[in-house]
């Protein structure tokens, strides 16, 4: 196939169809360490149309919501990665795919003619008939994306056609997926609980009186998501958890003082963050807090807690480790009034 020609299927790929796999596979390759990739959802797939067969439990945020965790590092999650699939269901997409771009009305003749040289490839080109007689010796290696990521250009860093992967070899690119793929996926996936810490005074404090803050340990605890791909006999999962290490507070205005001076409230030996206020503490000075030197007159600051979270994954064949710390916060409004005197 022509350099031409790959770039008008891939373009064809890119701009009809979506090629993000669904099915199975026989392989039994054990892989244990992964690289760079991404995902969100999925786990079904539709005719003609391959979705991954990845599937997450846990706490898992929905795919509508944009709150994901943000690592502290410039890495990011995979965009893309290779799943197998077998021949009877690469064969069925192949084919649907076809049939159903030959006899949309008004279809192009440059997207018939790219979805016929992609077809060609695997029925009558390169391959035959899918390799249906090695059905039960090989599998077919496709690329996935993140459905968040479509419009990402790294989601399409794993731009090779669709290959062919005999039984138990290396399926040979650095994106095959992999426990450790899965993982750095599953990162992505994490629903983390809002940060909204208590405050005393809560939502109206005075200039100059010290706010304490506080999370308690019953709202503020690791969580965990679990991605696997049980896909025609490569059966791998991985979980991340992220476990709350520290709380940063920033005040929203410069006329503040915060306490530890860092602001960045770190973990108590029980799991939670800062202490209570209680009565009798009112000339304390907090350990985790803001006091406020300016009114915010009218209107109101905007305090915004973020949670740095410590994140590790372990999975199939005893893999595991250390992914980048992540951080997410939340915003809530302080109102700050002057402190009114009395006169006798």
């Amino acid at each position: 196939m022509t350099s031409s020609s790959r770039f008008a299927v891939a373009g064809l790929l890119s701009g009809v169809l979506v090629l993000i796999a669904a099915g199975t596979a026989s392989a039994t390759w054990p892989p244990s360490e992964g690289s760079q990739g991404n995902t969100r959802q999925s786990g079904s797939s539709n005719a003609g149309t391959l979705v991954s067969r990845v599937t997450y439990s846990g706490s898992v945020r929905s795919k509508s919501s944009g709150a994901a965790v943000q690592p502290v590092t410039d890495w990011t999650p995979p965009a893309c990665w290779y799943e197998p699939r077998s021949v009877a269901e690469f064969k069925d997409y192949v084919e649907t795919m076809y049939t159903d771009t030959i006899n949309a009305p008004g279809q192009a003749n440059y997207a018939k003619a790219a979805v016929g040289q992609f077809r060609d490839i695997y029925k009558d080109g390169k391959y035959k008939d899918y390799n249906e007689d090695e059905a039960d010796e090989g599998n077919w290696w496709v690329a996935v994306q993140n459905p968040d990521r479509m419009d990402d250009p790294a989601s399409w860093e794993c731009s090779d056609l669709p290959f062919w992967v005999a039984n138990n070899q290396d399926p040979g690119v650095p994106q095959a997926v992999t426990p450790k793929i899965l993982a750095e996926a599953a990162y992505d996936a994490i629903q983390l609980p809002d940060t909204e810490v208590t405050l005393a005074p809560a939502d109206i404090t005075k200039v100059n009186l010290a706010t304490w803050a506080w999370l308690d340990k019953a709202e503020f605890k690791p969580v965990s998501v679990t991605a696997s791909l049980n896909a025609g006999g490569l059966d791998i999962q991985a979980t991340t958890t992220a476990k709350p290490v520290s709380l940063k507070l920033e005040p929203g205005t410069g006329d503040a003082e915060t306490y530890p001076a860092s602001g960045v409230c770190t973990l108590n030996s029980d799991g939670s963050i800062g202490e209570q206020y209680a009565q009798g503490k009112a000339d304390l000075t907090p350990p985790c807090g803001i006091k406020y030197l300016r009114s915010s007159g009218d209107g109101t600051y905007h305090l915004k807690a973020t949670i740095t979270w410590q994140i590790n994954w372990s999975g199939s064949g005893g893999a595991g480790g250390d992914l980048p710390d992540g951080t997410f916060g939340t915003t809530q409004d302080i109102k700050v009034q002057e402190a009114q005197a009395v006169n006798r």
